[in-house]
């Protein structure tokens, strides 16, 4: 490998170890590095690796562990309750705090039987996308999309019934379109904007 590019991934993983304002980091590389920068698709998929692994280890050795453990419950109204929060509300508040950080990448759930309006598909992108991850759950769709005068990078990576705590929720809810998702089941996508400038 190219002396230059070893450089340049050793910043980048040094870069995404360190904070979420890593993501500026990452698209600007090419300006201070002099290289040919980090492509986007590479940049979502730092990103959709890390979610995936702080998700998944939210949900099956924390929710479901204590669960089990008869310890805590995990519920939707977590405040109140002195509860878990449920693993799609982990994603979601983490979203927040990562769309709070001046970085520019946001990242929410999205699925086409929303529980909650603000979790359905908000392009034809995303719409497509899901349609394709039923049936290609292991390919993430990337596009670009505009909004205003920007245009943004968007991948969009399915999102997987990993444990009990999903597909009961999901099942269970009263608003829920669909009743019946098994484990393993496609429930939606993880949709990583990242403004191309």
């Amino acid at each position: 490998m190219h002396r230059a590019n070893v450089s340049l991934y050793a910043a980048a993983l040094t870069v995404l170890i360190s904070g979420p304002w890593w993501g500026s980091y990452a698209l600007f590389a090419k300006e201070r590095a002099g290289s040919s920068g980090i492509p986007p698709e590479k940049v979502a998929a730092y990103v959709y690796a890390v979610i995936k692994a702080d998700r998944t280890l939210y949900t099956t050795e924390i929710v479901n562990r204590l669960q089990e453990k008869g310890v805590t419950t995990a519920s939707e109204h977590w405040e109140q309750e002195n509860a878990l929060m449920l693993p799609a509300q982990f994603l979601h508040l983490s979203g927040k705090l990562a769309a709070e950080s001046g970085s520019g990448i946001r990242y929410r759930l999205i699925s086409l039987w929303p529980i909650y309006r603000r979790n359905a598909p908000a392009n034809d992108l995303e719409r497509s996308a899901l349609e394709s991850l039923r049936k290609n759950p292991d390919l993430p769709v990337t596009g670009i999309v505009t909004s205003g005068r920007k245009q943004y990078f968007q991948a969009i990576y399915s999102d997987l019934a990993v444990s009990p705590a999903c597909i009961n929720c999901h099942n269970g809810h009263r608003l829920s379109p669909k009743r019946d998702f098994k484990l393993n089941d496609v429930m939606g996508g993880i949709a990583i904007t990242i403004p191309l400038e």
